[in-house]
């Protein structure tokens, strides 16, 4: 089969791509701007990429086009179409679906679905998951939002050996749209075994009204696991306690709180795992915070689901290196009489600005640093960010930083006044270049420089470390 994807080079579709291509399927795409890393990923795979969504694509003719969820009927200011390619796929009556459509059917389809759902910790907790049942020699299939160090590459396909009467396929559950003509999240489409509820706060404000609309998403995901199946949700939530009590017709495993089925005890470094009271498990790894100990436990409870013992999913846990962009090191200067350090992290919700910097801070306290400054540089980039529908959030995101550093391009509200609250501690930056400039003329030896965005944030990290090792 020839599929030709538009919107290639997000996470997703670049994914799918990846698994259409392994599975020996003619992949092509197109994108706005063709633009790295996942262009480069696609390119090594040997997938053609078109700059563009130009209607000439048509002749390509394909046997399916793939429509990823960047692409809209949206008209440009002089009125013409701003997806021309998809204009001439209607007007041609041309077989298209969606992405994850295309993946239900086509890989998804007679393998064990473990789904990974929630407002956080997807990205981190699917690939602990898949990395457990790795370690178990279990080979899963796997698509993940993000690139997990111990493998290197976002999506796999996994084992086909038929000593598994259903291979395992592991997969972040995003509850965002799955097309301009799905308006149903794209997690319906997986249809899991296992799934898991890390955990639910608003978020897509461009496109769920309420709390309320985002739960009973979530419930839609329910009523596809089958009796047979088994749902892993963190009983600390009070959200995902509404969406199992509109129905739930599966096994339930717990974690999180004292009395669930998965609890810890310890601190989030170094901590047992406990069933039921029982101590059945220890981790010991390089990650810190609570948000990842409770990640940790979906991925053990999700584990056990398909046989692997929760004392050897710890144990894998320890070898587990992260995700690319979630805390990752990007590189240390020396400045005066220490060193700088620059960090790269995905945080975009308040909630993730948060729990992030509040694990940095747990981190440099339990090292005896308690003294070192967290400078937290981010931009509000996601939709619901971009709306300011959180931006009252804000000062209580940043309030253990130090100093703040926002840059504000591109939002239609004020950072400085809802910054307000945190005073002195927070600046304004209107472009890339600005944010550095400010960033050289407040930091001190030893601070740590913690960069939060869900896109690029215009190469921040590299202007920074390059700005100061040309100053040190």
């Amino acid at each position: 089969m020839h599929i030709h994807i538009l919107g290639i080079c997000g996470t997703f579709m670049g994914g799918v791509a990846a698994l259409a291509r392994e599975a020996g399927h003619t992949v092509t795409g197109c994108d706005a701007g063709v633009y790295p890393p996942m262009s480069d990923q696609l390119r090594a795979l040997g997938i053609e990429l078109v700059d563009g969504y130009g209607a000439d694509q048509l002749a390509l003719k394909p046997d399916m086009f793939v429509i990823g969820n960047v692409v809209s009927r949206a008209r440009l200011a002089d009125g013409t179409p701003k997806y021309p390619l998809m204009e001439a796929i209607l007007d041609a009556g041309a077989p298209y679906t969606s992405g994850p459509q295309w993946l239900s059917e086509h890989v998804l389809q007679g393998r064990h679905v473990l789904a990974v759902a929630g407002t956080h910790g997807k990205t981190t907790t699917t690939s602990m998951l898949a990395w457990i049942l790795e370690s178990a020699g279990l080979s899963p299939g796997f698509l993940v939002g993000g690139v997990p160090l111990n493998f290197g590459i976002s999506a796999r396909l996994g084992t086909q050996a038929t000593a598994l009467a259903r291979p395992l396929f592991v997969i972040e559950a995003d509850e965002y749209d799955t097309a301009f003509f799905d308006k149903r999240s794209k997690f319906v489409h997986y249809r899991p075994r296992t799934a898991v509820l890390n955990n639910l706060e608003f978020d897509h404000a461009d496109i769920f009204d309420d709390l309320p609309a985002i739960e009973r998403q979530f419930n839609h995901l329910l009523r596809t696991v089958p009796p047979s199946g088994q749902i892993v949700f963190n009983d600390l939530e009070e959200s995902l306690v509404r969406v199992l009590a509109q129905g739930c017709w599966s096994e339930r495993r717990s974690f999180g709180s004292a009395v669930a089925d998965f609890s810890a005890t310890g601190d989030a470094s170094d901590f047992k795992v406990l069933r039921r009271g029982a101590v059945v498990g220890h981790v010991a790894w390089a990650l810190s915070g609570t948000h990842n100990q409770l990640n940790a436990l979906a991925a053990i409870a999700a584990a056990e689901h398909v046989g692997v013992a929760p004392r050897d999913a710890a144990h894998a846990l320890g070898s587990f290196q992260n995700v690319r962009r979630r805390m990752e090191l990007r590189g240390t200067v020396r400045r005066g009489g220490g060193l700088v350090t620059v960090y790269d992290d995905f945080a975009h919700h308040p909630t993730a600005i948060r729990t992030t910097v509040d694990g940095l801070r747990r981190q440099l306290n339990a090292a005896g640093r308690p003294a070192e400054r967290i400078v937290a540089i981010f931009e509000p980039r996601s939709n619901t960010m971009k709306l300011g529908t959180m931006k009252s959030q804000l000062p209580w995101a940043l309030e253990h930083a130090d100093l703040s550093i926002c840059h504000s391009g591109g939002l239609d509200w004020d950072a400085a006044e809802a910054l307000a609250p945190l005073g002195a501690r927070a600046q304004v930056a209107a472009n890339i270049d600005e944010v550095v400039r400010q960033t050289l003329t407040a930091i001190r030896p030893g601070d740590h420089l913690l960069c939060m965005s869900n896109g690029g944030f215009g190469g921040v990290h590299a202007q920074l470390l390059n700005a100061l090792a040309d100053s040190a």
